[in-house]
């Protein structure tokens, strides 16, 4: 049998290897809420935590095959990485399954805020009413935050509220991953203490609650450098009286001794 010429074989590309990528790529959020940060007490890992105000964005698509939810958080005057701060959630209704993107889940910034367990909330509850007899897929947790205690602590105890059961494959946290499970089982509760979601009136009130404090504030550091440039008046009167009276002091004082050395 006559061998096959080289150039006449079947070209294997990279692109028949690659999975079909997915739609919707380049969507961006719609719709956007602000959230408070509640100050809290300084943190011995992540430091100071003051009150701090971010927005919350959402965009939705739907097909007949895919659904998609993104969720990202903005900060005032920061640019997140893109692996930061947004989270997509996939529903494939032909699979009836759920996956969750980035692989080795949310990483928020600041973090140890809240933030994280509100975005998961907010991504389970959504699961829930578009798909509820869906599986979450398990997935490999990032190796990173394993190497923190903290970090490590903080990120299982927010996926077991959400009602993950998170494993690990040796005794030194190494090679965590979250279990499937039912979105049904999912729990969509966060910390209210921690966040709150402020509407475009109360943030209207915030703002003029806050350009009347600026105001009253100014009428008292006004009426402060009015006593302030009052007492620097009296005390220059003061220093010149005291001057005068040390001048006296000091002429009678020659006098006296003049009068006592010349008799």
């Amino acid at each position: 049998m006559p061998d096959t010429p080289v150039d006449e074989l079947p070209e294997l590309t990279e692109t028949a290897a690659q999975p079909a990528a997915l739609p919707w790529a380049e969507v961006s959020c719609e719709h956007f809420q602000l959230l408070r940060l509640a100050p809290l007490p300084v943190d011995r890992s992540t430091g100071a935590r003051p009150l701090r105000f971010v927005q919350l964005g959402r965009a939705e698509r739907h097909s007949p095959a895919l659904s998609l939810l993104r969720l990202q958080l903005q900060l005032p005057n920061e640019q997140a990485r893109k692996e930061q701060n947004q989270l997509d959630v996939w529903l494939d209704h032909e699979q009836r399954a759920v996956r969750v993107q980035p692989p080795g889940g949310l990483h928020v910034e600041p973090g140890n805020r809240g933030i994280g367990r509100l975005v998961l909330a907010k991504a389970a509850e959504w699961a829930q009413r578009h798909g509820p007899q869906y599986r979450l897929e398990g997935a490999e947790l990032a190796a990173r935050e394993s190497l923190a205690p903290d970090l490590r602590e903080r990120r299982d105890h927010a996926l077991r509220t959400l009602g993950l059961d998170v494993e690990y494959a040796d005794a030194q946290f190494q090679g965590g991953r979250y279990k499937s499970t039912s979105v049904g089982q999912l729990h969509s509760q966060w910390n209210a203490d921690k966040i709150q979601a402020v509407s475009l009136l109360d943030a209207a009130q915030l703002l003029q609650n806050a350009d009347q404090s600026l105001q009253e504030q100014a009428v008292k550091v006004r009426k402060l450098e009015e006593r302030i440039s009052l007492f620097q008046r009296e005390d220059s009167g003061l220093r010149f009286t005291i001057a005068c009276l040390i001048a006296f002091a000091v002429f009678q004082a020659g006098l006296l001794i003049w009068i006592a050395t010349h008799r």
